[in-house]
């Protein structure tokens, strides 16, 4: 029976296989090249099959009479053969390239290998289905192609320079570039015609392949993405290289936006009456990353340097009189003090002058040495401190997340609403902090009690913007009227 239906009237079956396989072929998923080929072979097979159990060649030229009622069923039987042979080999390719991983750029060998099967395919039912010379076609075609190679020269320029950087991968989509023009970004597409670079300006980049192929081209991202960053600091001579040198390394040491491995380096670069003059050298996760890190670290050099009494030294290019160059003897150090660190702090920007002053003067001078915990993860510090000199780590769940240096202050959540600290924070260095407690603070409190919301709503802020993200306990992530509520209880305001 099955034998009858098919080889019974084998054009006819064969036609009807071969448009059933072009709808089940548009109805599968792309997401699917592993269906989509397995049952195209199905289909292939089962008109293969039809065409050898009836006799009829596909790769052979039969010659038919025009008034050969069957002709035009031979035409349409060869042609879809032909189609489902050349989509049973393009599912071959584009299976492969999926299960090798290949990355986007592939496309265009892809697309190119798909359109050489396809004008195999085309030729091929030229020649066989309906007996078209194909050498003579050949040789008309390539005075064409001549023609038409002279009017696309660019466009045709472009096209094989796509396939050369395709072939040489000199970048990948995701990888930030630099080109000797200057341009710089990250490709985020790559065709036949073109690349597309997003640049730090938030702009598109689109330079044609060919152009892109003549320029010299640096690869940020490889090996791996971080990048080199350098700073030069003139600091005025007024300690020994090797005191700066430490200072500097330990400015770097307290940066949150760098990289720490490989470790910073601090190189002393020159020395003269007027500066010696320091190179930082440190890497950023990735070249989005410079400007903040730059200027986290310009901050901490400022800081770090006022906390050691270094003073920057004065421009090359400024006139100054030797006798007015600062000494080791003569150097008058920028002083930190507790008044100042207070000016500092955001959450005292709603203080008075003599307010200010008055908490200063309560202050007291904590000491700590390398490796002690000042205070632990969940545990309550019921005092303010700020950090005068130093570096303090700050660990989560075993894990760092970032580093105080000096200008830096924490307890404050403590100290003003009974919250846990978030982090252990231990010192890595030896630290000197200032202290303010509680019952230097409540008198504040009972003077303004309007203070008392200011910093409700100022705590509850900085809760909502805890560092990285991470989950906040049940006790801070509380609103500013809760807080309100703990800052009168514990002051009884």
């Amino acid at each position: 029976m099955i034998y009858d239906a098919f080889f019974g009237k084998p054009l006819i079956s064969l036609i009807t296989v071969g448009f059933a396989g072009i709808v089940v072929w548009h109805l599968l998923s792309r997401q699917r090249p592993t269906t989509r080929l397995v049952v195209q072979i199905l289909f292939f097979g089962v008109m293969t099959l039809i065409l050898v159990g009836s006799g009829i060649e596909p790769h052979r030229f039969q010659g038919y009479g025009s008034e050969d009622p069957q002709a035009l069923l031979i035409i349409v039987a060869k042609t879809l053969w032909w189609i489902h042979l050349a989509w049973a080999v393009i599912g071959f390719i584009r299976l492969y390239l999926v299960l090798e991983g290949s990355p986007r750029e592939a496309r265009l060998l892809q697309d190119l290998v798909i359109g050489v099967v396809y004008i195999g395919m085309a030729l091929s039912v030229l020649a066989f289905v309906f007996g078209v010379p194909i050498g003579t076609l050949v040789a008309t075609s390539g005075v064409v192609a001549i023609i038409l190679g002279l009017a696309l020269q660019n466009t045709l320029a472009d096209v094989f320079s796509g396939i050369a950087l395709t072939l040489g991968r000199p970048y990948i989509i995701g990888d930030w570039i630099l080109l000797s023009d200057g341009t710089e970004g990250r490709v985020v597409e790559s065709n036949w015609r073109a690349t597309h670079i997003l640049t730090s300006a938030n702009n598109i980049v689109v330079l044609p392949n060919s152009f892109l192929a003549k320029l010299g081209l640096t690869n940020v991202s490889r090996p791996d993405e971080t990048h080199l960053l350098i700073l030069t600091i003139r600091i005025a001579p007024t300690r020994m290289p090797a005191s700066v040198r430490q200072v500097m390394a330990t400015a770097l040491a307290s940066c949150n936006s760098i990289v720490r491995e490989p470790p910073p380096v601090v190189a002393l670069k020159g020395l003269d009456a007027t500066a010696l003059e320091v190179e930082l050298q440190f890497r950023v996760t990735s070249p989005s990353q410079r400007v903040p890190a730059r200027n986290e670290v310009l901050d901490l050099v400022y800081r770090h340097c006022k906390a050691a009494g270094l003073l920057l030294a004065i421009p090359p290019s400024a006139t100054v009189l030797t006798a007015d160059l600062p000494t080791e003897e003569s150097a008058k150090p920028p002083s930190v003090t507790p008044l100042a660190l207070i000016e500092a702090i955001p959450v005292f920007t709603t203080l008075t002058s003599d307010e200010k002053r008055r908490l200063a003067e309560t202050t007291t001078v904590r000491e700590f040495r390398k490796g002690d915990v000042i205070v632990r993860e969940d545990e309550m510090l019921p005092s303010l401190m700020m950090v005068r000199a130093g570096i303090i780590a700050a660990r989560n769940a075993g894990e760092e997340r970032g580093r105080l240096a000096p200008g830096d202050f924490f307890g404050e959540s403590g100290l003003l609403a009974g919250m846990q600290e978030v982090c252990t924070l231990e010192a890595l260095t030896p630290v000197t902090a200032y202290e303010i407690d509680q019952e230097a603070f409540a008198p504040l409190l009972s003077e303004r009690p309007a203070l008392a919301e200011e910093i409700a709503d100022h705590l509850a802020s900085r809760a909502e913007r805890f560092r990285n993200g991470a989950p906040l306990p049940p006790e801070h992530a509380r609103n500013a009227h809760a807080i309100l509520k703990t800052i009168r209880t514990i002051f009884k305001a």
